[in-house]
């Protein structure tokens, strides 16, 4: 009974830890999507670029002292792994969703965004010892029930945009929502099974190639007429790229992979809620507005779903201690 109680308290102490790296990271990655309404003049391509070229300089940095731990471990197939996710999870998905708030806003890209919790529950859901789908019934349904909300808005004219730009922005933001969803499960699954490559050293070693695909795409920028700025704009726009890479991709990243060891994939996905929470927050700040009564109502179903997962999560671990 002893023993029993002792790997409760791990565990418990292993989900307030995760809890707490997952409110980190989002509370760092909703400053993405507030970087593209800073730089409004440059197009998604160029802020991909920019952001990725700083992040694959830092991570090369920081890695080089590291290089002669894990990482000659790693084989063809793992680094295969890092391109398909660093395009997935990074140059892709940072793309759709620069273009997505460019053109429909923060509120409605985060909360689409929003809806990952519901993807990744989804698909986390058949691995081993997961909890079973039809308990995270409640939680997903509200999660679609916010997610509707918000896109029932973007496509009946409920922002200031046309309504063809706002079906540009609201599949750009679902293209984004796949992007990473990919991501979130390859990474979390790539994590768990190299056990001997630390989460720190592949979140630099995923900057590292992200950095190698934004130097390819400066020649099809320069292709379609971009990087024509004055002087002030790029000392700006350098300032947000470096800002974003240190703060979202390395730190939040790091908490990301972090948290990605200490709790399950159907709770996991459910911690990127609080990307959306935060990206939300920064937004209505930046453009000095409360939300609409349909972005309330996301908001509040959004909150609710993830809650109830939760309590999903919880209550084996309670029947566990009755024992």
């Amino acid at each position: 009974m002893d023993i029993t109680l002792s790997n409760s308290v791990r565990g418990a102490d292993r989900t307030v830890q995760g809890i707490a790296c997952g409110v980190g990271a989002g509370a760092l990655w909703g400053l993405v999507f507030l970087a593209p309404a800073l730089v409004y003049s440059f197009t998604p391509l160029e802020l991909a670029i920019g952001r990725y070229l700083a992040y694959g300089a830092l991570a090369a940095i920081l890695v080089m002292p590291r290089w002669g731990g894990a990482i000659p471990l790693l084989t063809g197939r793992d680094w295969l792994s890092l391109v398909c996710l660093s395009l997935a999870g990074n140059t892709l998905y940072y793309i759709l969703l620069a273009t997505a708030v460019q053109r429909g806003g923060i509120a409605m890209t985060s909360l689409i965004i929003g809806f990952l919790p519901v993807t990744v529950t989804v698909i986390g859901s058949r691995d081993r010892g997961a909890i079973p789908l039809r308990k995270l019934a409640p939680s997903l349904m509200l999660c679609v029930g916010g997610v509707f909300c918000i896109s029932w808005q973007a496509l009946t004219g409920g922002t200031s945009t046309s309504q063809g730009t706002s079906l540009i922005a609201l599949l750009c933001a679902v293209g984004a929502l796949v992007s990473w969803t990919s991501f979130a499960i390859g990474n979390s699954r790539c994590l768990v099974r190299l056990n001997h490559v630390s989460a720190h050293d592949w979140n630099l070693l995923n900057g590292l190639v992200t950095g190698v695909q934004a130097l390819a795409l400066i020649p099809l920028a320069i292709y379609w007429g971009a990087l024509r700025h004055g002087a002030a704009d790029w000392g700006q726009f350098a300032g947000v790229s470096i800002a974003v890479a240190l703060l979202a991709s390395i730190l939040g990243n790091a908490l990301w992979n972090r948290m990605s060891r200490l709790l399950p994939l159907t709770l996991s996905g459910q911690m990127i809620l609080f990307e959306t929470l935060f990206a939300l927050l920064y937004g209505f700040v930046w453009t000095q507005r409360m939300p609409t009564a349909s972005e309330a109502v996301a908001f509040l179903l959004l909150i609710a779903g993830v809650t109830s997962c939760l309590r999903a999560h919880r209550r084996p671990a309670a029947k566990g201690n009755d024992v």
